[in-house]
């Protein structure tokens, strides 16, 4: 298989995480609210000790703080300044269905930031963010689009059309009715 194809398909189930453990978990996968975590835009006698009270937090799971810390690490004005800590920390918060975390990651597949470009990839993960709230992401959405081949827009949407599917399936077996049913 080649990188690219890896690339995809781990992005693929990346992106299925998220429904398949929000869906063992009984919530909706599709919708995780964001609020503040950390502080680490402290002074810099601060900034150690507010790093590492984030970092306890986001190696908890708590996607907030992984958000957080892959902004601090992709800030290029930031002495600490680590693309690859930015990628990682932006993935594990996207896994959780945080839809800056996903738009973020999105950017930079698009943009080669720390990773091959990949607009497959970023298509699919900026689509993902802007139906969990991110809306600038539709607009990024459409820029990769534009400059994406028929066949691989083709397959994004397919992607997209399976996380989908697979999260009707979670809906329904939630409570055992339809998503578009009437209401009771």
């Amino acid at each position: 298989m080649k990188r690219t194809g890896r690339t995809l398909v781990l992005g693929c189930l990346l992106l299925l995480q998220p429904l398949l453990a929000q869906a063992q978990a009984g919530g909706n996968s599709l919708l995780i609210p964001a609020m503040g975590r950390c502080t680490l835009d402290t002074q810099p006698e601060s900034q150690a000790q507010a790093l590492s009270a984030c970092q306890t937090l986001a190696d908890s799971g708590d996607a907030q703080a992984q958000y957080e810390l892959g902004e601090f690490f992709h800030d290029s004005k930031n002495p600490s300044h680590d693309l690859n800590k930015a990628l990682s920390f932006f993935e594990k918060a996207s896994l959780q269905g945080h839809a800056q975390a996903q738009f973020q990651l999105g950017s930079m597949f698009f943009h080669g930031e720390g990773v091959a470009a990949n607009n497959v990839q970023a298509y699919i993960v900026l689509k993902m963010a802007a139906v969990n709230g991110a809306e600038e992401a539709l607009d990024t959405a459409d820029e990769v689009a534009e400059q994406m081949q028929r066949d691989e827009l083709e397959v994004a949407t397919q992607v997209l059309g399976q996380i989908f599917r697979n999260y009707l399936q979670e809906l329904q077996s939630a409570d055992g009715s339809s998503p578009f049913s009437p209401l009771p």
